[in-house]
């Protein structure tokens, strides 16, 4: 998972979604096997959707019994249409892969955006070794 999370600057600098999408997947796919819970399919889009209350940067849309739940992260910003800064891109899946992990590994009934969220999400960044990562 070091290596795909190391190969996601690189992969963002081709502004390419499916270059995007295929590391993504690999990390998402890293984590799941990793804590032994069902995969998640992760879709990587160009611009974000507009929204009335600000900008969406990604969204985990569980499959409720139909299909594998799916995890979208937009990599263009809707308003001035940059492709996002590698640490932006990479806490925002896994802020989404931590909604699955949730419901999935630690079987919650609602995942709340709560301090023990927020940690949750962060350790998984530590973990990964994000932040030794170069992303100029």
């Amino acid at each position: 998972m070091r290596d795909a999370v190391a190969g996601l600057p690189a992969a963002l600098a081709t502004g390419r979604p499916q270059d995007v999408e295929a590391v993504a997947q690999r990390i998402g796919n890293g984590i799941c096997t990793s804590l032994r819970v069902p995969q998640v399919v992760v879709r990587v889009e160009l611009r974000r959707p507009p929204t009335g209350r600000g900008e969406l940067h990604g969204l985990y849309t569980p499959a409720n019994g139909r299909g594998r739940d799916v995890i979208r992260v937009w990599m263009i910003t809707a308003k001035r249409g940059h492709v996002v800064a590698y640490r932006t891109f990479l806490r925002t899946l896994l802020h989404e892969i931590c909604h699955h992990l949730d419901y999935t590994y630690l079987h919650l009934r609602d995942s709340l955006h709560t301090q023990g969220f927020y940690q949750r999400e962060s350790s998984l960044f530590h973990a990964l070794g994000a932040g030794d990562v170069d992303s100029s």
